[in-house]
């Protein structure tokens, strides 16, 4: 596998280890993925129920199942993989995110194996789960980040991706108006790192997997962040190996 060490921006882990102690804070510096997060988990229950053929009247779909979370801040999205029943490795560059995410699944009982580092840390397992959620578009080289994910992903495993697309409403919206008006913290996007659609799909499958879905996520003014054919914002990636 090509070391995966690489696609740290160093830069990037700091200024995210600054927004560690506020991570859990629905009201601070991350509200936005405390608004994203219900979304994300309704389309990767989506994609792990069509994947296994499981029962979607289940409470814990992952159970017997290995879940990897790259890019995991603080655990906001660790701790209901866990919840759904898996046994969750994840992983952060910033160890400020780490002593926090561990400290919080601690205080809530959750036994979760967080580290620090990149996917170099995980390089010699193997996960049936594999997510990474607005993470591609922070790292330095895109193509070995998607090469590291596919290394570690077994057989039958599945992998899902989120990330900004590259087009003028997302840099209207996360980047003129998220960071301008402070809803995002300023500094968080540059916007000429995002991936469009067919930029990704291309990485992917050069990485030897097989895209077997792609859904947009919308705005809507009644209900926010919602899943949509549009991908004209922000997309997910669901891919198996071939």
């Amino acid at each position: 596998m090509t070391n995966a060490t690489v696609t740290i921006d160093p830069r990037e882990a700091e200024h995210f280890g600054k927004l560690a102690a506020e991570w859990w804070d629905p009201k601070g510096s991350s509200a936005m993925l405390h608004r994203l997060n219900p979304v994300r988990l309704s389309y990767l229950r989506q994609q792990i129920d069509r994947h296994w053929a499981g029962d979607p009247a289940t409470l814990r779909p992952l159970t017997a199942k290995r879940v990897l979370d790259v890019g995991c801040g603080a655990g906001l999205l660790s701790e209901p993989l866990a919840r759904l029943g898996g046994e969750v490795t994840a992983i952060d560059a910033a160890p400020e995110n780490i002593g926090v995410a561990s400290a919080h699944a601690a205080s809530q009982g959750l036994s979760i194996d967080y580290r620090t580092g990149g996917i170099e840390t995980v390089e010699d397992e193997q996960f049936d789960l594999v997510v990474s959620m607005e993470v591609i578009e922070h790292v330095v080289d895109p193509a070995a980040f998607v090469r590291g994910l596919a290394g570690v992903l077994a057989p039958d495993g599945l992998m899902i991706l989120s990330t900004p697309n590259r087009t003028p409403l997302s840099y209207l919206a996360m980047i003129a108006l998220g960071e301008g008006l402070g809803q995002i913290p300023k500094g968080t996007h540059d916007w000429s790192k995002f991936l469009t659609p067919d930029e990704l799909t291309g990485m992917v499958e050069q990485a030897g997997l097989e895209v077997i879905d792609m859904t947009g996520i919308g705005l809507s003014p009644a209900r926010g962040f919602i899943l949509s054919d549009n991908k004209t914002l922000d997309y997910f990636v669901t891919a198996v190996p071939r």
